[in-house]
């Protein structure tokens, strides 16, 4: 056991974590796997090359190449590439324990964290070009910021970076902002009533808020499910019980029905097997999938949902000669096993799968494969399409939308829910920045290069903009122009909050509303399909 292992190992005693080394004695409740395919696409070497590759996430590049960590302690202890044929690369020898794995930012780079390392011996947070040139943002003290960050951070819609601290060596863990630039600041301390030992990555909801999920603290310090907002304030969604899961350690996804989805690798009906869960923005939860009790292993990697709108994950390897699973959860429970590893095939996977635009899903196992037995980097094949990937999912009309695939070339036309882009700047084959349109829709963005089409995965949300309107003032029942951006798609009016009955839609910069009924004064809002906006002028009604 490595130092990296040992510090992961050391966070959760005396939080009552107990994974349970794994065999997944679940055929009996089931269901059988669709037809996949699973392949070997590199067997690590062992030290001066991989030896562990295993990351807390994995990154898909502008060159479409993917990136995670190894935590071997020699050359390979640091950032990695590979491709989806299996080619490997040291990105840059980190050092330091780099458990988080990496993402990527809007800015083309990569961020992580190590667990140790950095001034203080404490852990980094950092960022890596894609050629290697590395840049520490920050180094931890042990005191008011915290120390040894397990989970990598993630960037906002803001254009900062989000991440926690697991307390390993202090008794709080800490939330912390950071720019690229690498202007920190410590933004929540934990106190155990809102969670402790966070590890896990948090994940940035559509309302804007973080959520995410302590192993230990809560009312029962079994850990929460929490939510915060961009300036720190937490609020405890769920505190878990033991019955319906304990200790999470693993980070959130919100699926396309706007849930959040986890796992717990302890507690539930099952026993002490795990549970996967399903929680609402407001704290509604529920156990999706109680992992049998007896000789078996919990869920032990975040979610990562397909483009079938299935739910995919791994669990760990163990005794009675099982190395560990893929499995698949619907949204509403239905499990599927989908793979059993034997070792030669991997041992002990751990890192969350990744879906490639080509459709396939990617990941690592720490152990098993060749002679070595240091772990493989591996695809799984469901059968499912390609698509294209989009760096966010919300936009002003021209702003600038970064999307990832494959195929692209110049001749290739990008649509906004229908609407095609006049000006887009392509790289290479996988990588192009599209401009929002005037007129864009909220909807699917597409990519069409010859005779082939690719969607994205989500819908990309075009928001409103209210510029200025016309007259200032006047009784109910005055017809005021609105002027803006994005207002196709409009939806509602209100005028301080009181909804018109009669509005029009002139243009996409353009819709009229009557002064309703109970109108009051206040600043005019039209929502559309795509968000809302305000006037930061206040209306007058007489």
């Amino acid at each position: 056991m490595n130092y990296v292992q040992r510090a992961s190992k050391s966070l959760r005693i005396g939080t009552a974590l107990v994974l349970a080394m794994f065999v997944v004695a679940v055929a009996a409740t089931a269901i059988p796997a669709q037809a996949q395919t699973l392949t070997v696409l590199y067997e690590a070497t062992g030290d001066p090359g991989i030896a562990i590759p295993q990351g807390l996430a994995i990154a898909l590049g502008r060159n479409g190449q993917l990136y995670t960590t190894d935590l071997s302690t020699g050359a390979f202890q640091g950032v990695f590439s590979f491709t989806t044929a299996g080619a490997v690369t040291l990105v840059n020898n980190v050092g330091g324990g780099p458990y988080a794995g990496v993402t990527l930012g809007t800015d083309g780079n990569f961020y992580g964290a190590t667990v140790i390392g950095g001034a203080n011996g404490v852990g980094t947070v950092y960022k890596v070009t894609p050629k290697g040139v590395l840049t520490v943002l920050h180094s931890f003290t042990g005191n008011a910021d915290g120390d040894f960050p397990v989970g990598p951070p993630i960037e906002a819609t803001d254009g900062t970076f989000y991440g926690t601290t697991s307390s390993i060596g202090v008794p709080n863990s800490t939330a912390y902002s950071v720019t690229s630039k690498g202007v920190f600041k410590t933004i929540h301390t934990f106190t155990g009533s809102d969670g402790q030992n966070v590890d896990a990555p948090l994940v940035q909801g559509t309302d804007g808020d973080f959520y995410g999920v302590a192993v230990a603290g809560g009312a029962n310090n079994m850990g929460v499910v929490f939510k915060m907002t961009s300036s720190g304030a937490v609020t405890v969604l769920h505190s878990f019980t033991g019955t319906d899961g304990c200790s999470p350690s693993t980070g959130l996804i919100q699926a396309s029905d706007g849930n959040f989805y986890g796992t717990a690798p302890c507690g539930g009906d099952g026993g002490s097997a795990g549970v996967i869960f399903k929680i609402t923005s407001g704290g509604d939860y529920s156990v999706l999938y109680n992992s049998p009790s007896g000789d078996t292993s919990p869920p032990n990697s975040s979610l990562v949902q397909g483009t079938d709108g299935k739910l995919y994950g791994v669990t760990a390897s163990g005794s009675s000669g099982a190395y560990g699973t893929i499995y698949n959860i619907t949204t509403t429970g239905t499990f599927t096993l989908v793979h059993t590893f034997v070792d030669t095939d991997g041992d002990n996977p751990s890192t969350p799968l990744r879906q490639d635009p080509d459709g396939k899903f990617y990941g690592a196992t720490s152990n098993g494969g060749g002679a070595c037995e240091c772990g493989v980097l591996y695809s799984l094949d469901m059968g499912l399409g390609p698509f294209v990937s989009l760096m966010s999912t919300s936009g002003k009309e021209l702003s600038a939308v970064e999307i990832l695939g494959q195929g692209f070339s110049k001749s290739s036309v990008v649509e906004f829910g229908g609407v095609a882009a006049t000006k887009i700047a392509v790289t290479g084959s996988t990588y192009i920045s599209a401009t929002v349109p005037a007129g864009a829709l909220t909807g699917s963005v597409t990519v069409t290069t010859g005779g082939t089409t690719l969607t994205s995965t989500k819908t990309f949300s075009v928001l409103p903009t209210v510029k200025e309107f016309t007259p200032p003032s006047g009784p109910v029942g005055t017809a005021v122009t609105i002027t803006g951006t994005g207002l196709t798609q409009t939806t509602k009016v209100t005028f301080d909050g009181v909804a018109a009955t009669k509005f029009t839609v002139n243009l996409d910069t353009q819709v009229t509303a009557d002064v309703p009924t109970g109108g009051k004064t206040g600043k005019i809002a039209v929502t559309t399909k795509g968000g809302s906006a305000s006037s930061s002028a206040k209306f007058t009604v007489n």
